[in-house]
């Protein structure tokens, strides 16, 4: 079966998402091979595609590679996305990996794409699993890369470069060879040129051998996710922003089985928690003190909240949205993470106190974030009540709460979404009212 007839059926084969997807293009054989083969399977993946191409300002012909790139696009008749950095040829592998794939996810979000298609092959695999080993990692990071890990989809990992370079021949495609692929100050370069010939001649099979290592890891991996499932006093809870876990109950268990349990649970959400880390994290859930905070990477932080252990994710700026008024009739707007939809109903017979849905007398009505010693009169409640006590008497993770909104009417704070319903602006059962409906999306 030739490459295209093996894509086409492994592609088949995986959960693609539906809509836009970028493809991660470098100029080089894999990225284009890549695109072409995409660009011949629409008929399998009904994706609308989009070139993407990160300029890292690293090699002096990296603007004409961009243009070039931008030409092939148009060949396919594809939109295409370009990036530009400026990273200087002293860059390190780890710098430039993280500006693309930092460039990739804005590129994704600002197209509202689903997935991002990355040209990874076979031996890229057994090179990103050596460099693990040789950099200590534990048996999770032994499990390579996967096709599918949220956004990022890889289906070339079951080509070979060989494979891929042959295919870019037979087609006659233009490609670009970064200089940076021969420079062996780069680790998986001097991995590919000088370490991997030695391994060969005395182990021919070792590309092989090294996958076999990663499909031990990922059925461990796989194994401690679903011993996850079946400690119900571990209270797995998926969350909006991460994930928690009953932290006493964690707390029972020795370090090398709390700790392989909370590796697992960062896992599920693609927290990247290391065994330092983790041990930092059981240390800090021992003290046990509520409101504990530890800063992890990549915008995670591990948190102490009334009893449970957080793992949560910054996905917005800690600088709150402006605030904006609800208007007319009938209209949508976002604050933060939160989005909210308005529109005229009548008034049931009674509201809850706590839900994510709330009925309003016609008045102005405005979103915005909550200031420290603001206060509320919560619904069938006597007097008012600071915010933050509202917050916490719902449970509210400290760590969540500044990026909380809350609903004013010119007077006072009437309502803070799925926490606490204020007495004020009530409209009488059946009588016309503004429905207003909150989300965290």
């Amino acid at each position: 079966m030739d490459v295209l007839d093996s894509f086409r059926q492994h592609l088949a084969a995986l959960p693609l998402p539906t809509g836009r997807a970028l493809v991660a293009v470098s100029g080089g054989p894999d990225s284009v091979a890549l695109l072409d083969l995409m660009s011949r399977t629409t008929d399998v993946h009904g994706l609308d595609l989009i070139v993407a191409h990160f300029d890292h300002g690293i090699h002096p012909e990296s603007a004409a590679v961009a243009d070039r790139v931008g030409d092939l696009a148009r060949r396919f008749g594809l939109a295409y996305e370009r990036g530009r950095g400026t990273l200087g040829p002293d860059a390190t592998e780890t710098l430039a990996r993280e500006a693309r794939y930092a460039f990739l996810e804005s590129a994704r979000l600002r197209a509202s794409a689903a997935a991002i298609f990355l040209g990874h092959h076979a031996d890229d695999q057994a090179e990103t699993i050596l460099m693990r080993v040789l950099a200590g990692s534990g048996p999770a990071g032994l499990a390579g890369m996967v096709e599918v890990c949220g956004s990022l989809i890889r289906p070339l990992l079951r080509f070979t470069r060989a494979d891929l370079a042959r295919y870019v021949r037979e087609r006659s495609l233009p490609v670009w060879v970064d200089p940076a692929n021969t420079d062996i100050r780069h680790q998986r370069v001097w991995l590919r040129s000088r370490v991997f010939p030695v391994l060969r001649d005395r182990i021919p099979a070792v590309t092989s051998v090294l996958h076999r290592v990663a499909r031990h890891a990922r059925h461990d991996r796989l194994a401690w996710n679903a011993v996850l499932d079946l400690i119900p006093g571990l209270d797995v809870r998926q969350e909006s922003d991460g994930i928690s876990v009953a932290g006493d109950f964690l707390r029972q268990y020795d370090s090398p089985l709390g700790e392989s349990l909370l590796l697992a649970v960062a896992r599920r959400v693609g927290c990247p928690l290391g065994p330092t880390r983790a041990e930092q994290v059981l240390a800090m859930l021992e003290r046990g003190m509520s409101g504990s905070q530890l800063r992890l990477w990549k915008g995670w932080k591990a948190e102490v909240s009334f009893g449970r252990l957080h793992l949560v994710q910054s996905r917005t700026s800690d600088v709150p949205d402006p605030e904006w008024m609800i208007r007319g009739d009938r209209g949508e707007g976002t604050w933060g993470q939160w989005r909210f939809t308005w529109s005229r109903g009548r008034a049931p017979e009674c509201q809850e106190r706590v839900g994510l849905t709330a009925w309003f007398t016609p008045e102005s009505l405005t979103v915005r974030g909550w200031e420290v010693g603001e206060k509320i009169r919560p619904l069938a409640g006597t007097g008012r009540r600071l915010i933050v006590r509202c917050f916490q008497d719902a449970r509210v993770p400290r760590s969540r709460r500044q990026r909380w909104p809350i609903v004013a009417g010119a007077e006072e704070v009437v309502w803070i979404p799925g926490v606490c319903r204020s007495d004020a602006l009530l409209p009488p059962r059946g009588t016309e009212a503004l429905r207003v409906d909150a989300e965290l999306v």
